[in-house]
């Protein structure tokens, strides 16, 4: 699947939803805060080292961007939350529009969730994982940057994040994580090949279509 996944190419920065493919096929999305190592982790994981446009100033993607595996499956980069120098308006913007793909959205097949291995759990990450045990929305979760921690304090980080998830109802998995020193990346790749080669397209449970967002 890592040969699959390496034919992903962008397809469109969708600033509206009218704008987003057609809702048939299987999604991949990944969200975490600003600057948390986002599209680091898309290209390694897509085995492409420039499909998603790095950038070391947080906040930069303001749109949801579709890459596109083939015509019916694609990795979707959602807007980083958690920055804080935006306009309010276009804050609102993306707070709406993100929480509008989650919540109706019913290509989606999982959520990769990226938080630093440094701050894990921070309280916005812990609302998004509120929304996805609300939603029964499967989530795996990087741990990013776990290159610049010990092994031992990657461990420590590692199983407190797992100890929460054992609390929590909805499917959910965690590992370490690094770009950078190639830690993580076949596991990672494994997870996201798994939610879009479903052969057969389970039905899904009804979503909750109340004002469910994470507060982004």
């Amino acid at each position: 699947m890592a040969s699959a996944l390496s034919r992903a190419e962008f397809s469109i920065a969708a600033h509206k939803p009218s704008q987003w493919p057609a809702d048939s096929g299987l999604e991949v999305a990944f969200a975490g805060r600003s600057n948390v190592g986002k599209s680091s982790a898309l290209n390694a994981i897509a085995a492409r080292r420039a499909l998603a446009r790095t950038s070391k100033a947080p906040g930069r993607t303001q749109q949801i961007v579709f890459y596109a595996v083939d015509e019916r499956r694609y990795l979707v980069d959602l807007p980083g939350y958690g920055y804080a120098k935006v306009p309010a308006p276009l804050k609102r913007h993306w707070e709406q529009t993100i929480e509008r793909y989650l919540t109706t959205r019913s290509s989606l097949r999982g959520l990769i969730l990226l938080m630093d291995a440094r701050r894990p759990l921070t309280s916005l990450d812990t609302q998004m994982l509120q929304w996805c045990e609300h939603a029964d929305m499967p989530i795996h979760i990087l741990l990013t940057k776990s290159d610049k921690l010990r092994r031992g304090q990657a461990s420590s980080a590692l199983q407190k994040v797992r100890s929460q998830l054992s609390t929590r109802s909805s499917a959910s998995s965690v590992q370490l994580f690094s770009a950078r020193l190639n830690v993580g990346i076949d596991e990672a790749r494994s997870v996201v090949s798994s939610w879009l080669d479903m052969g057969s397209r389970p039905q899904k449970k009804p979503r909750n279509k109340g004002k469910v967002s994470p507060g982004l």
